[in-house]
Formats: C-alpha cells, structure tokens, sequence
C-alpha cells in the first residue's frame, strides 16, 4: 500500500473512534495508575484587594462601684435643691429606666420629723409625689391624729416626707438589695441637710436600707438611731390597708412619737 493511501486510511480510522466517543488519545505504554503518589493541592486563601485585618476584640468595660460613685455625688451635694439635681441625674441606678417620674420628698424642710416610706407605687409614679391615693390619705389621717400635716409650713406641725427610693420598683415587694444600696447615700445626706429630730422608718425597705435589718412586725414600736438620730420603725400605710387589724400597733407608735416630740421640745 502507498504512502499516501495508508495516510488517508489512518485519518479515516481516525474519525471513526471520534464518531464512536473517543476524545482521549492512549500511549503506547501502560501507565499505572496506582504506582503514582496522590499529590492533594492545599487550599490558598483568596486574596481580597484592600481587605484589612480584623480589628482586636474590645475589652469588656471596667465595673462601675455604684454606691461609691452615688456617695461622691451625693456628700458632693451643698443643699437640697442640689441633691435633688444629682440624684435625679445619677443613670445608674437601673429603676430610672423604668421609672415615669422622678418622686422627690414633699414637706416643709424645717420639719421635726422625716418620715421615710417605701418605695414609689404606680400611684406615686405618676404623681410625682410621695404617698398618693389611698394610701396617701391613710398617712394623712395618721398625720392629723398627733397634729402634724406635711402641707403646714410650720415646723411644730410640719411633717416631712419622702420613699427610700425615689423611682418605682417593677412589682411589689422588698426592693432588691443592689438598689437600696445604691440610693442610700443619697437618702443618707438627705437626712444630714434637714437634720430632723426623728426619723420615721415606715415599712421593711427604710429599715433595710437604714438600720441593715428587716422584718418590721419585729422591728416595729422599738426606737433605734440613724446617723445620730432617734427612728422610730412603724408599719407602712400600704400594710395598714391590707391589715387593718394592725392599725392599732400604728395608733401606738404615734403616741410613742407624739410623747417623743413632747418630750423634746
């Protein structure tokens, strides 16, 4: 067979194993395929123009001492008006986000005695004033029963009054202990600037947070000191409503405090 025939039957063979799906061409040798080492290509990391690093994690914050930072602003206060200022201003005490108003005391100052309540209810939030609605009207007539009255402007017959927390609490019950401990200087150098003769510790909160111990059916009737001062724990107005068999005990405590400031004068 001629050269050229023998090139034009190859071309031919050829297009008959690409008609048939051949698409790879086979060398003349085997190759094994097991002898050869597996080489596994190691993952690159694509690279982004103009990526910068991640930046380094922010340290948590330092802790705040609240009660430390309450005391400052509170013994920094020269007056009244300027504690009412800081503490209204102090963020962080969590209640104030809660809060509708800020429930400041209400009373002649000059009063002789302070009586300190518990904390503000939904009735007190949004009055902004201390001791509203009925049990409001119950220290009212408590008042009047040893001739005192928070609306005199004379300080024999004045009666000063304010909550051991000035914002409202979720919920009822004894505030938590964090609160308490936070608000006390505050409440502390409000005692030092009206300087009563005695100080009224209406209900479990004033006594936790003043005397460090609960527990006011206990407590109640047995006189103790605050920041060199006489105290006199007594039921809460609220407790009264809920018990009036207790209002007796109460009708004693007000003539131990009437005798008090009889005897004082």
């Amino acid at each position: 067979m001629e050269s050229h025939e023998t090139y034009w039957a190859t071309v031919a063979l050829l297009d008959w194993q690409v008609a048939l799906g051949a698409d790879e061409a086979i060398g003349d040798v085997p190759v094994d395929r097991y002898a050869l080492e597996t080489v596994v290509a190691k993952p690159v990391a694509p690279v982004v123009e103009g990526r910068r690093p991640p930046p380094p994690p922010i340290p948590a914050p330092e802790s705040f001492d609240a009660p430390a930072l309450a005391r400052e602003a509170a013994e920094a206060a020269g007056d009244l008006a300027a504690l009412h200022r800081a503490q209204e201003g102090f963020s962080l005490c969590n209640l104030k986000r809660g809060a509708r108003t800020f429930v400041w005391a209400q009373g002649d100052p000059a009063a002789r005695v302070m009586f300190v309540g518990e904390a503000p209810g939904r009735a007190e939030d949004q009055a902004g004033k201390p001791f509203v609605g009925a049990q409001g009207a119950l220290l009212d007539r408590m008042l009047a029963a040893i001739g005192l009255d928070r609306t005199a402007m004379q300080a024999d017959r004045a009666a000063y009054v304010l909550h051991v927390l000035p914002w409202r609490t979720a919920g009822a019950g004894m505030p938590q202990a964090e609160d308490l401990a936070m608000m006390l200087p505050f409440l502390e150098r409000h005692i030092a600037l009206v300087q009563p003769d005695v100080v009224v510790l209406m209900g479990n909160a004033p006594c936790q947070a003043l005397l460090g111990r609960a527990g006011i059916t206990r407590l109640r009737g047995q006189w103790a000191e605050v920041l060199g001062r006489p105290a006199l724990p007594m039921f809460a107005p609220e407790h009264l409503l809920g018990r009036p068999a207790a209002k007796r005990e109460a009708w004693a405590d007000l003539l131990a405090l009437k005798g008090r400031l009889r005897g004082s004068a």
